[in-house]
């Protein structure tokens, strides 16, 4: 015949050896029946406030992200319109300023756009980029495809790069 197990308290089904809390006689966990759930209910409260630290401490890092992102990516269209506006200066010089009227609009139009990322927030651009695709969903696809078609190419470029400057020191150590 098995040992007798002691008696428990009142109210519980059974004791967990090595569990932490409330000790029963043998220092393990005494698990209640009645209490209606309330340590699950303890256990579902923790799991949601570490979910939703987590869930902050995340937002608050992809939010800096995008942050800087954002600061790079204005810096490179500022970049790219003094650039432009290089080219329409030496356009006036050797065209004369009526072709070079184009390339200025053109520096004009990405000083402007980069102007107005950097006052806006994540969220207003984001805003803005849902609006843009749902009132044109055709455009937003193609411009997708264009700048899918050209990171393929900017990847397969770097590979083959890559690979023949691994070509050529296998050609230089031989």
């Amino acid at each position: 015949m098995p040992p007798r197990q002691p008696a428990l308290p009142e109210g519980t089904d059974h004791v967990v050896r090595g569990a932490s809390g409330s000790s029963g006689k043998d220092g393990g966990f005494v698990a209640s029946a009645d209490t209606g759930g309330s340590g699950t209910d303890r256990l579902v409260s923790q799991v949601r406030e570490q979910v939703s630290t987590i869930k902050s401490q995340a937002t608050t890092r992809i939010r800096g992200i995008a942050d800087e992102s954002k600061e790079k990516a204005t810096g490179l269209l500022d970049d790219f319109s003094e650039v432009i506006g290089e080219a329409a200066r030496a356009v006036d010089g050797k065209f004369g300023e009526d072709y070079g009227s184009y390339a200025h609009r053109a520096a004009g139009a990405v000083s402007g756009l980069a102007d107005k990322v950097r006052g806006k927030s994540v969220d207003d651009l984001i805003d803005d980029t849902r609006d843009f695709v749902r009132k044109s969903p055709a455009i937003a696809i193609g411009i997708a495809a264009i700048a899918g078609f050209a990171l393929i190419r900017l990847f397969k470029t770097g590979l083959e790069d890559v690979g023949a400057q691994g070509r050529d020191a296998a050609n230089d150590g031989a």
